[in-house]
């Protein structure tokens, strides 16, 4: 691995990367020479989604990365814990930790089951913390830490507010968490940022909905979230922390790039949530 790689023996912890955007991040990372730890649930292929944690490292070895695959769950302290092990044991620290895993229930309030709503809080908020706070005393010692959780900006619209408050709730909280440890954690050098794509974006959540196909069409690829996600770890974590960045305005500001085609969805790519 070439020495001037940006992220050249840096490591990164990631949860629910064996696919989407969490793949296309660590997949971005390892070409610029990162070391990435993963933890997923999906052990065996499931039916309706492609690949596993283990498919997912053998991509990420493969880009030219060194991969460690944990199989486990966000939700529970013991798989937390056994992935950010792995990491300091594998490769001697964590400096990166993506808070990528999240779950997405949209049904009207009286429709929606207790089960997702404690899914939500459980994945989206309790994994975001249990995943960070394990990743912090490792954190305390990188040259350059950086912890980026994938949550929008918080738009108080009541269009958003009503449209599904429980999902809404969750993604907000990953955002307050990390604006919040972006203060708590200021003096400590460690960088706190959130990224949210200013669009749909190509994956099986959206291949998966009603209309699918129309869909994906108007989505771009995974990649601009890697591409954004890789230009801010990059940068100084004392210079760029407590921010909510959108995918394509962080490429603009860090990587010059104003024009986004190569990345799909045709002229008009669908806006994402949470956005007006």
């Amino acid at each position: 691995m070439s020495d001037h790689l940006p992220l050249t023996d840096r490591t990164m912890v990631i949860s629910g990367a064996s696919r989407g955007i969490g793949l296309a991040i660590a997949l971005a990372a390892a070409r610029q020479g990162a070391n990435v730890a993963l933890l997923a649930k999906t052990a065996e292929p499931h039916p309706r989604l492609p690949g596993t944690v283990h498919t997912a490292a053998a991509e990420i070895e493969a880009a030219g990365g060194k991969a460690a695959a944990v199989v486990g769950d966000v939700r529970r302290a013991e798989d937390v814990e056994r992935v950010v092990n792995t990491a300091v044991e594998r490769f001697g620290g964590v400096d990166i930790c993506i808070n990528n895993a999240s779950a997405i229930a949209t049904e009207p309030t009286e429709q929606l089951a207790p089960k997702k709503f404690a899914l939500m809080t459980d994945i989206n908020l309790h994994g975001t913390f249990l995943l960070t706070q394990a990743c912090l005393p490792h954190l305390r010692k990188s040259a350059n830490p950086h912890v980026l959780t994938i949550a929008p900006p918080i738009n108080m619209n009541p269009r958003w507010l009503g449209a599904h408050p429980s999902y809404t709730l969750s993604k907000y909280g990953m955002t307050l968490l990390s604006q919040g440890w972006a203060a708590e954690f200021a003096d400590a050098g460690i960088a706190f940022n959130c990224l949210w794509p200013q669009t749909y974006i190509a994956t099986s959540a959206v291949a998966n909905l009603r209309d699918g196909e129309n869909q994906l069409a108007a989505a771009r690829s995974p990649e601009i979230m890697a591409d954004a996600a890789a230009a801010i770890l990059t940068r100084p974590a004392r210079k760029t922390t407590g921010n909510c960045f959108l995918d394509a305005d962080a490429l603009s500001l860090y990587a010059g790039v104003e024009d986004f085609s190569r990345y799909g969805g045709g002229p008009n790519p669908t806006p994402d949530l949470f956005l007006d």
